[in-house]
């Protein structure tokens, strides 16, 4: 398609849960759009629903499309939408893009077919497929560890050249590859970065946003720490707020993700459901240990 939407995405964009009822046998509509209000007040930029945050390999496809949906209404325009976007083949990917799209979403973030990983080739032709079928944004989810698919950074600037490819989310521990599409491939295509232990690393590089599943738990500090480091360019206070921020994005680095963020939200009192199983809940020791991270950046009393 020759013409797209635009929307600028840029800032802290919180990766968001899915909440469920206390069995998981649901979604919890009225805690989704409780969510949404409270970071939309604490300032996030944007909300990028139905990711690896959003636990969309575990939803049916009528939950998956619902789920976006009410993203989409529980905005209301305050702040754009990127729904997540994963299937195992092209046609299943291109009707959830096209349903994300109809319902109101300001673009998309794309994970490639994630069981038999896809050489390069194949891996054009499927973005290229995709993103000819919407006229919105598309953001490629560079996720090896879910995918396989491990590209250079000159790959994934190819990617660029693809229409409708805007934006990349670079979910991987490769800072040297991140550093090289902030500082040299930056006419290709525009890198987020996606690994939370990173992310001071990755905005002081350039990077115009980050996808961050910490933000939805501490969006106030998220929205703190960008102001100080991308808006205002202060390193040395930017370096003070990361301590604490990089105290919760390791901590959520070293357990199952999702595990991690559902307690993270249940600690600090505005719980969104358990995670689905096959995820377990997080240990009782491990609770212990993220409460008492929150406690130290001042998120949650001393006593609680």
């Amino acid at each position: 398609m020759s013409t797209r939407t635009k929307v600028e995405l840029r800032g802290i964009l919180a990766a968001v849960t899915t909440p469920f009822t206390s069995d998981a046998s649901a979604i919890d509509e009225p805690t989704l759009r409780a969510q949404v209000d409270r970071l939309v007040a604490a300032g996030i930029h944007g909300l990028v629903p139905t990711g690896t945050t959003g636990e969309f390999t575990t939803l049916s496809p009528e939950e998956y499309r619902r789920v976006i949906e009410l993203y989409v209404e529980s905005a209301a325009g305050r702040v754009p939408v990127i729904a997540g976007i994963g299937a195992l083949s092209t046609q299943g990917a291109i009707d959830l893009a096209q349903h994300a799209e109809k319902v109101g979403a300001d673009a998309i973030m794309l994970v490639p077919p994630f069981y038999d990983p896809l050489d390069f080739a194949t891996l054009k032709a499927f973005l290229s497929a995709v993103a000819g079928a919407i006229s919105i944004p598309v953001v490629y989810y560079n996720v090896p560890g879910a995918t396989g698919i491990r590209l250079t950074a000159a790959e994934l600037a190819e990617l660029g050249e693809i229409e409708g490819i805007n934006y990349i989310k670079n979910t991987s521990d490769d800072a040297i590859g991140l550093a090289e599409l902030l500082a040299a491939r930056t006419d290709s295509i525009k890198a987020f970065n996606g690994w939370d232990t990173l992310t001071f690393f990755g905005i002081a590089s350039g990077a115009e946003a980050s996808v961050w599943g910490t933000a939805g738990v501490v969006p106030e500090l998220a929205v703190e720490f960008w102001e100080t480091l991308a808006e205002k360019g202060d390193l040395a206070r930017a370096r003070e707020q990361w301590k604490h921020l990089w105290a919760i994005s390791d901590f959520l680095e070293s357990v199952n993700y999702v595990a991690g963020i559902k307690a993270g939200l249940e600690i600090i009192g505005h719980p969104v459901g358990p995670a689905r199983f096959p995820i377990q809940p997080l240990p009782q020791a491990e609770r212990e240990r993220f409460a008492q991270i929150l406690r130290e950046a001042g998120v949650i009393p001393a006593a609680a």
